[in-house]
């Protein structure tokens, strides 16, 4: 038997109806510290002591950030 539920709602009202967490102020939090953080408002080490303990793969996602910023910023590594 195969039986198909189609559910027409926005993100907000799925992510109450399966009772998960609203992370909204977390995120806005993460947001505002890196904005602070691009316009060098917060020290490079922060930064980079901030983005290690984010990142799940540890020194290789870390790699990956730099490389990125990098690349938008028009600088290389």
């Amino acid at each position: 038997m195969k039986v198909t539920i189609e559910l027409d709602c926005t993100p907000e009202e799925a992510r109450r109806m399966m009772g998960l967490p609203d992370l909204t102020p977390l995120h806005d939090l993460y947001l505002s510290r890196m904005r602070e953080a691009l316009d060098g408002r917060v020290a490079p080490e922060t930064v980079a002591a901030m983005m290690r303990s984010w990142t799940p793969v540890g020194d290789a996602g870390m790699d990956f950030w730099r490389q990125l910023f990098a690349a938008n910023n028009g600088k290389s590594g």
